[in-house]
């Protein structure tokens, strides 16, 4: 079993760890990482672990079960290597403001209209967001969008915490996924921002609103008559 310590502290950009596997070679399961092998919409992490004068540059994480997998670009480690993992702290933090944003925005579009999440998906250079909307008014857009914006100007804090599942499903909006069930399991991630949205979540956030900085909206579309979706990207 891996420990996610991005789970604890999302601004962890370095960490020891210990091979416990190696799979074909270039697949590597730590004892702990700060990798975070995506889901919810975030990518996973780039970076490198680090063994004496060796460098090994992961390419690819994902989590299967209880281990996360780290894809190295190359053979060369061994179980029992002590490795020092480095996270491309860049990419990460832009993902993180951009993750905590997509919140902030989704939660005042689904509050205005009553709508649902369909789909979404974060990158560097954008967010793209499907609710499951019949009609999509770009005037209340862009004042979410302003609302969003204004919400980043303020010192609003943004915790994550764990609490008895059958307690967080009885928070109004806690799923904001059409169609999404929290995994069958006794504790469930929660990540507030404090006053504005609250939610099961296993993705890495900031600390504060302030740090995310602006929204520009980029375009809005419609995928189907039940489905409009929406582009944003932070700034700068």
């Amino acid at each position: 079993m891996t420990k996610a310590l991005y789970l604890e502290d999302s601004y962890l950009k370095e960490c020891e760890a210990r091979v416990l596997k190696v799979i074909d070679g270039r697949k590597v399961v730590l004892d702990q990482t700060i990798f975070y092998p995506g889901g919810g919409g975030q990518p996973h992490d780039t970076g490198k672990l680090v063994r004496g004068n060796d460098t090994f540059n992961v390419t690819f994480v994902t989590k299967v079960g209880s281990e996360i997998i780290h894809e190295v670009d190359r053979d060369g480690l061994q179980i029992e290597d002590r490795v020092r993992c480095i996270i491309n702290w860049d990419r990460r933090y832009r993902l993180m403001r951009s993750h905590t944003a997509a919140h902030v925005f989704a939660s005042l579009v689904c509050n205005e209209t009553g709508a649902l999440v369909t789909g979404n998906q974060i990158e560097e250079d954008k967010v793209r967001f499907d609710f499951s909307l019949e009609r999509l008014d770009r005037e209340m857009i862009v004042k979410c969008i302003e609302k969003a914006n204004d919400l980043f100007r303020k010192d609003i804090e943004v915790r994550w915490y764990e609490l008895p599942r059958e307690e967080a499903l009885k928070i109004p909006g806690v799923v904001k996924m059409a169609r999404a069930f929290p995994p069958d399991i006794p504790m469930l991630r929660i990540v507030e921002v404090v006053g504005v949205d609250i939610q099961a979540d296993g993705g890495t956030h900031v600390r504060n609103l302030r740090e995310v900085g602006q929204i520009r909206l980029l375009k809005f579309e419609s995928k189907g008559r039940m489905n409009k979706r929406v582009y944003f990207a932070i700034e700068p």
